[in-house]
């Protein structure tokens, strides 16, 4: 006589955190890691418009960049591991994974745009340019990354919700 506890294996979730939260939160460092690589790669190696430190030589400079090119890298890399450990127990939810990569994107983009950029002074997207039009971009930008990615978390809740109350 077959027991509850003896069904057939089937992946389980992770008990530390609820499947959706770790969906989430392996989309933000997805997305922190890709608005660092997009921010690294056109407005510092193409465009050559700044570099991350840019109070210093223009060596330092340099510098700079290669330790935010890592960072970025392995926000990245962690959160690929933590899909893939996910995508391992079928536990994946796709809308709390793109949820997080956009509001993640946004959160790196509106940081960098208000705190690194005008708090901090590290670097400014131009120079010798009225910049207005640029963070006005660069901040309006993050801002619809955010709410498009928290609408996507919100309906990645909902739908959990729904699921957990159908069954």
């Amino acid at each position: 006589m077959a027991t509850p506890s003896s069904s057939p294996a089937t992946p389980q979730p992770p008990r530390d955190r609820p499947p959706m939260a770790r969906s989430a939160w392996s989309g933000v460092l997805i997305g922190v890691g890709i608005a660092a690589f997009v921010d690294e790669t056109v407005f510092h190696q193409l465009l050559h418009w700044h570099h991350f430190y840019d109070r210093s030589t223009p060596a330092v400079g340099l510098v700079s960049d290669g330790l935010f090119h890592a960072f970025g890298w392995f926000a990245v890399v962690i959160g690929l591991f933590m899909v893939g450990d996910l995508r391992h127990r079928a536990a994946l939810a796709g809308r709390a994974l793109a949820g997080g990569v956009l509001t993640g994107s946004g959160a790196f983009q509106l940081y960098d745009g208000t705190v690194q950029h005008k708090l901090m002074r590290l670097h400014q997207i131009r120079y010798h340019v009225d910049l207005t039009p640029y963070d006005l971009t660069w901040n309006v930008l993050a801002v619809l990354f955010i709410g498009a990615g928290v609408a996507l978390l919100l309906q990645a809740r909902r739908h959990c919700l729904n699921s957990t109350t159908a069954a």
